[in-house]
């Protein structure tokens, strides 16, 4: 992964000087108080940006805690590593009545090394506290700096991310010499900055005032999509040593490639030669791409190397080729250059990876947008997209994780927006069949199948490289129903042109059709129910579904000798604008087919179309537990 970290690492110190009294907490106005678990009472933010080499960051935060649930809100951690040092830190905790109960300094501050698993060489660390306090309200002032020896990132400005937490006053100063060029973009700020000028400095001021909390709302947007921030971004740049400017995408793109990447793809000419008896014979490139591919995944396994400017440059080719691992800037350099050898083109792109599709702002160029790079292959009829860091994807597939969404390609003639593919609702499939039995006693045994395809392949993709031991463990929460056993679990991948991952096992469920009385109750759809959403009032926020799908069930079940049926579920069908549902009970002799299908669509929806969508999943999540109720004839038992 591209150096997330950094962006952490731009928070810093305040003025000095504690008044203690006017934060008590009675003086919290009584509208940000409402839905509010804290309140932030004040926050300074100021940003100096003396030279290139020379950013300083100073912060005064000052938040008063109103009940447990905002304990989170008064810890602090704050990221450093060579290229950033953190210069002093202190604060205070103050009782409700503002009172001083507690000081503390940096040396209060736990420090850890920020290694993260699967990572060889890191050099961020952090610093934590966490205040200790049981009685509600109380105040947490911090006052803090951090001397940066980079511009290349400028912190972005949140007034604040926690949607439970009320903002009573913030600020935040960028102050920067007349002669520097910057590059200002503001998100659903109301107003324009202040603006004052010397002959020495330029000072950027926003401010947010009187912002009321609000409780977070189920499929909500990005939160970029409604927050307050602020990005500042200069064009002469210092990072690490290396020096640049760029004010556009294709300027940072052309950057990146020509200082960052191209001195580092020579290859030895052993693995030259070793790459063109793979491919020999083969016409296609396509075909040549693939084969490489493949090599790559056996010969490399994927390990984090973020050290100084390894944060954002790979490591060399020749490196990555004699230790066999690297991080995903050092596997897609690599693949780069083995592709080279081939005489087939491929670009680098940078791409912000995630569950939650976020893209690069077209408007706005800058470094921290990215957090993952992967490798676009273009051929003559289309693009294949690699992800490179993964020993099991197939060729050409990308998955959930960065399907979708403008990146960064970035060549010797400049950097260039590009999407990758998006994965649809009608590909992203759950395809299921199962075939049970059913006892006397109301214990189910039989055998499951099913077929995950599209972002739905990505359901596995955990779990295929495991044990088989540590693969049932993990069945056993994708599957949570109650008293269920599993055997002959398999699961087999199909690498093909449409990639998908085939499970298998026999299960036994005891007693999994309830008795009460003379009657035994049989819910048919055992295991893919829909959850229902809570209704809301008041929607502010617009309906954002992230990814749409298609999921298919049948279930078959042999009921047993002597069944009279007293209840039967209606065949179902619920029609809206984010989808649709349909589900139908068959019974012939013994044997009962249900059958369902659940697909919605993604897309971004109004606000006041919430309580459509709501009752739309909670009348799937009502048809997902219909039953059957039946009786069984004594005689016949």
């Amino acid at each position: 992964m591209i150096r997330n970290l950094l962006l952490l690492l731009l928070v810093s110190v305040a003025t000095p000087g504690f008044s203690q009294l006017e934060y008590a907490a009675e003086n919290v106005p009584s509208n940000l108080r409402s839905r509010a678990n804290s309140v932030i009472r004040e926050m300074e933010t100021m940003v100096d940006m003396r030279a290139t080499d020379q950013v300083i960051m100073t912060v005064k935060k000052v938040v008063t805690v109103l009940n447990k649930n905002g304990d989170s809100d008064a810890g602090l951690t704050l990221y450093y590593d060579k290229s950033s040092s953190i210069q002093r830190i202190r604060g205070q905790i103050l009782d409700a009545a503002g009172n001083v109960n507690t000081k503390f300094t940096q040396s209060n501050f736990s420090d850890h090394s920020a290694v993260s698993d699967g990572s060889l060489f890191i050099d961020f660390r952090l610093k934590h506290y966490s205040p200790v306090v049981t009685v509600y309200p109380y105040t947490i002032i911090y006052e803090y700096e951090i001397k940066n020896k980079q511009n290349l990132i400028i912190p972005d400005w949140y007034p604040s991310t926690s949607t439970d937490q009320s903002v009573e006053k913030s600020k935040y100063t960028f102050i920067s010499k007349p002669t520097d060029e910057i590059r200002i973009r503001e998100y659903n700020y109301q107003g324009k900055p202040e603006i004052q000028k010397t002959e020495k400095t330029v000072s950027y001021t926003w401010q947010v005032s009187s912002k009321p909390a609000f409780k977070s709302e189920p499929y909500a947007p990005d939160p970029d999509q409604y927050l307050t921030y602020v990005k500042v971004a200069a064009r002469q740049f210092s990072y690490y040593g290396y020096k640049g400017s760029y004010q556009n995408w294709e300027e940072l793109g052309k950057w990146v490639y020509n200082d960052l990447l191209k001195s580092r793809q020579a290859l030895p000419e052993s693995t030259v030669q070793e790459i063109k008896e793979l491919t020999k014979g083969i016409e296609s490139d396509r075909e040549k791409a693939k084969r490489i591919y493949e090599y790559v995944q056996k010969k490399t396994r994927y390990i984090s190397v973020q050290i100084g400017i390894g944060g954002f440059q790979p490591m060399q080719a020749t490196e990555v080729q004699q230790l066999s691992y690297g991080d995903c800037k050092a596997l897609v350099n690599y693949t780069q250059s083995l592709l080279k050898a081939a005489d087939i083109p491929s670009i680098y792109c940078q791409v912000n990876a995630g569950r939650l599709k976020k893209s690069m702002d077209p408007d706005f160029a800058g470094m921290d947008q990215g957090n993952h790079i992967i490798l676009a292959v273009p051929l003559k009829t289309d693009t294949v997209w690699l992800e490179c860091t993964s020993s099991d994807s197939p060729f050409g597939f990308l998955g959930g994780f960065t399907d979708d969404r403008t990146v960064l390609a970035c060549t010797a003639e400049g950097g260039k927006l590009l999407k990758t593919p998006k994965l649809s609702t009608d590909m992203n499939l759950l395809h299921r069949k199962v075939s049970m039995k059913v006892d006397a006693q109301g214990t189910v045994t039989g055998k499951l199948n099913t077929t995950f395809s599209g972002a739905q392949y990505d359901n596995y993709q955990n779990i295929i490289s495991e044990p088989h031991t540590e693969q049932l463990k993990l069945l056993k929460e994708k599957y949570d129903v109650d008293n269920i056993n599993f055997k002959d679990f398999k699961l087999l991948q199909d690498k093909g042109d449409q990639p998908n991952i085939k499970e298998s096992f026999t299960l036994d469920i005891q007693k999994y059709a309830a008795k009460s009385n003379d009657l035994f109750y049989l819910e048919l759809n055992a295991f893919n129910k829909t959850r229902s959403i809570p209704e809301l009032r008041k929607r502010t926020l617009p309906v954002y579904i992230n990814r749409g799908y298609t999921d298919e069930d049948e279930l078959s079940y042999e009921l047993p000798e002597g069944f009279k049926v007293e209840a039967k579920p209606e065949n179902e069908l619920i029609s809206s604008i984010f989808g649709t549902y349909s589900s139908s009970v068959k019974i012939e002799g013994k044997t009962l087919v249900y059958k369902r299908r659940l697909q919605l669509k993604d897309g971004n929806y109004p606000a006041e179309k919430y309580g459509e969508f709501s009752t739309f999943m909670s009348n799937v999540h009502i048809a997902d537990r219909a039953k059957l109720v039946y009786k069984l004839n004594q005689a016949a038992n």
